[in-house]
């Protein structure tokens, strides 16, 4: 689905339905949804973002899902394997860095309740930044984090967007791979 700017920015502010399989092994949250997600329904759909290669080099995945714009073949990848995906800004944006500290705390508090509620055995938030701010943990760095939440493990893990340069699929893998294991999706 090729979209213009303009066309794009009429997805500003909409929002994508999480997904929550049942059961639930491990919960994916993103930072909030970007126009090209809310435009197809496909959390980390827009070309170029390594979230789903990373997963495929992970062995979470068996393969990238076809991004045809409908979010058809990555529901159905994702939900097989037990994968939800949620965000911690329910509507879209061009960028994350338009998100206020505001709406980062109100997302926190928004995952706090949706984990408390659908009880995932592992969270894995991708972007540290975010994570940091909407937890208030300023000093927050990757990896699993000590306290969990909600009764969930938990890992805060690079970003997968292209403007996360010095991150590679390759590394990313590697750090998915950690809570995909914790989940019991990969060995």
């Amino acid at each position: 689905m090729k979209l213009s700017r303009e066309e794009l920015r009429a997805f500003h502010g909409a929002t994508v339905p999480d997904i929550l399989p049942d059961p639930l092994r491990l919960l994916f949250v993103g930072i909030n949804p970007g126009l090209v997600t809310a435009a197809t329904g496909v959390h980390f759909g827009r070309p170029g973002n390594r979230f789903y290669p990373a997963l495929v080099a992970a062995g979470i995945l068996a393969r990238v899902p076809v991004l045809d714009g409908t979010a058809t073949d990555a529901q159905r990848l994702l939900d097989g394997a037990g994968i939800g995906i949620t965000n911690l800004v329910a509507f879209a944006s061009a960028r994350a860095d338009e998100l206020t500290r505001e709406q980062l705390h109100a997302g926190g508090d928004r995952l706090r309740e949706l984990v408390r509620r659908v009880r995932p055995p592992v969270v894995a938030v991708v972007g540290v930044s975010a994570y940091r701010d909407a937890f208030r943990l300023p000093k927050a760095m990757t990896g699993e984090q000590p306290d969990g939440l909600e009764g969930a493990r938990l890992w805060v893990l690079p970003n997968p967007s292209g403007l996360n340069a010095h991150d590679t699929v390759a590394s990313l893998a590697t750090a998915y791979a950690e809570p995909a294991r914790a989940a019991g999706l990969v060995v």
